[in-house]
């Protein structure tokens, strides 16, 4: 599909003709054009989502991660100092890093024997009398900003711009929804990833995650196979509600359903009998308080642009291309919950695992998608569902009924917004 595009020198903004408040044009999910645009102005500029501190547990344990395209390795120095670092030699542009994970203290580039530390300085260099000197100030590349909010970490190649919590703004808050149903308040991401290629747009997925109206549909066969109650939650009846948290993330609020059964761990489809000591850890550590956190459960929340916290898992979207993506999951782990900790990846495992039923159903109508958007006509996706009913809440926010697209037209807003500054 050709460019739509304008020049760099038009007046306006190019992204005026693709993205409007109802519709939004094919060609945002096959341009490369595009895609190149979005790397630098999106994964290049804002925070994104890069892996937990919980990953690299021990002083030297280090972990490969991805940050749009680049090839990143997340470590923990001797003094338990968290780093993001480039995996690329500064002298030839070697990798330096070839293992998953492992714990090191330095990574020796292969090729010329260059040596650094686990904090990016370089140690050493052979044959030093090549270059009259014994240092050089050629160290590996770091991402230069990262912060973590309970230890979820974020890169920004940015060098300067609004904060994490600023970025994160009222997403901040499902986070911290997470950490309060752990005895400990906090949560850990140490069960292992997944790793699903998908043939389709980043964009498509991101859409997706706060999308209640394709579950009944999609995911009608597993809600048979299992008896789940958890389609009734996305439908015209439902008082769960889609909320715009602003800056590209939404989330699907289903607490006003769990409420009104009022009957702890109802949201995890299960009962408080089942997992006793998880309920007294809760009830001891929170009190009166311990009751509605377990009734509300876990956040169902797309963090812009590639963390989405599924309850009881968390996925990691990284692009490979205009028209592939990985989806990175795992199950969370609560600290102080064992018994609850086994549920969690079992759970997770039947549902995103090799075999699990969800995210294939997803990755079907990913890979659908994407293939049906090479067709010239229509040459738009239609995004106007709830646009007329939406209200604002009690917060400010805009919020649409649970199956509204409410969240896709505020991660186009700030697509947008992105998209559109200057450079």
């Amino acid at each position: 599909m050709t460019s739509l595009i304008e020049p760099a020198a038009a007046t306006g903004g190019p992204y005026d003709r693709l993205i409007r408040q109802d519709k939004v044009h094919g060609s945002m999910y096959t341009d490369p054009a595009i895609f190149a645009e979005e790397l630098r102005k999106i994964w290049y500029r804002t925070w994104v989502f890069v892996g937990h501190e919980s990953e690299v547990p021990q002083p030297n344990d280090y972990v490969r991660k991805r940050l749009g395209l680049q090839d990143v390795i997340m470590t923990r120095d001797r003094d338990g100092e968290v780093h993001l670092l480039l995996n690329r030699c500064a002298h030839r542009g070697n990798q330096v890093c070839d293992d998953a994970g492992g714990n090191s203290s330095t990574f020796r580039c292969p090729y010329h024997g260059w040596t650094f530390r686990n904090n990016g300085d370089l140690v050493g260099f052979p044959f030093f009398k090549g270059y009259g000197q014994r240092k050089l100030d050629l160290n590996l590349g770091r991402v230069p900003r990262m912060e973590t909010y309970h230890g979820f970490v974020f890169g920004s190649f940015a060098a300067d711009g609004p904060g994490l919590v600023e970025h994160l703004g009222a997403a901040a808050g499902e986070i911290d929804r997470l950490a309060r149903l752990s005895p400990e308040g906090q949560v850990e991401l140490t069960a292992g990833w997944l790793q699903h290629q998908t043939r389709a747009n980043w964009k498509l997925l991101a859409e997706n995650e706060t999308d209640g109206y394709h579950p009944q549909f999609v995911h009608g066969s597993i809600f048979g196979v299992t008896g789940s109650p958890i389609g009734a939650l996305y439908s015209d009846s439902s008082t769960a509600v889609t909320r715009d948290l602003g800056h590209g993330h939404s989330e699907n609020d289903l607490r006003p359903e769990f409420r009104k059964f009022a009957e702890p761990m109802r949201w995890f489809g299960t009962s408080e009998d089942r997992v006793p000591n998880y309920v007294a850890a809760m009830r001891d550590r929170y009190g009166e308080e311990a009751d509605k956190i377990m009734i509300e459960g876990g956040p169902h929340v797309m963090i812009f642009p590639n963390l989405f916290i599924a309850e009881i898992q968390v996925f990691n979207i990284q692009p490979v291309s205009v028209g592939e993506c990985i989806q990175n999951s795992t199950a969370v782990q609560m600290v102080g919950a064992p018994e609850l900790n086994q549920r969690m990846v079992s759970q997770c495992m039947g549902s995103v695992g090799p075999a699990g039923m969800l995210l294939a159903d997803d990755t079907e109508m990913y890979e659908r998608n994407q293939a049906g958007l090479e067709c010239l006509t229509p040459e738009w996706l239609d995004i106007r569902r709830g646009l007329k009913r939406e209200q604002v809440d009690e917060n400010g926010f805009t919020i649409g009924g649970a199956t509204d697209e409410t969240g896709m037209r505020g991660f186009w807003s700030q697509y947008k917004t992105l998209m559109e500054a200057q450079s």
